[in-house]
């Protein structure tokens, strides 16, 4: 079973554009807590500095089930070595740009 911790529809697509496999998202969303600091200013402009904090969101491993989270998620130290957790894989985009879907998931390791 996959489940879908992203806020977006993953469409999953062939290489010849065809779907093979449309997921809707759960109704909860896997993130990392992030926080913003200033840390210097140039030519008038604020710089900031984001920190990663905990991950939440994201259930325990369970038997049978593969979780999809966003790239951030899946990066994160305490998840990436997690062999039920992915990322949407290459997005693939139509002929104006917009993003229609990805090929296959991705797994950071």
């Amino acid at each position: 079973m996959i489940i879908n911790l992203t806020p977006h529809t993953l469409n999953v697509v062939n290489m010849d554009g065809s779907v093979l496999v449309d997921v809707p998202p759960s109704g909860e969303v896997a993130r990392v807590a992030t926080s913003r600091v200033q840390t210097g200013e140039v030519y008038g402009l604020p710089l900031f500095t984001t920190r990663f904090g905990e991950v939440t969101g994201l259930p325990a491993a369970s038997e049978g089930k593969l979780f999809v989270v966003s790239g951030l998620v899946a990066a994160h130290p305490d998840v990436r070595d997690r062999a039920d957790v992915f990322s949407p894989g290459e997005l693939v985009r139509d002929e104006a740009g917009k993003p229609v879907g990805c090929r296959g998931l991705t797994r950071t390791g």
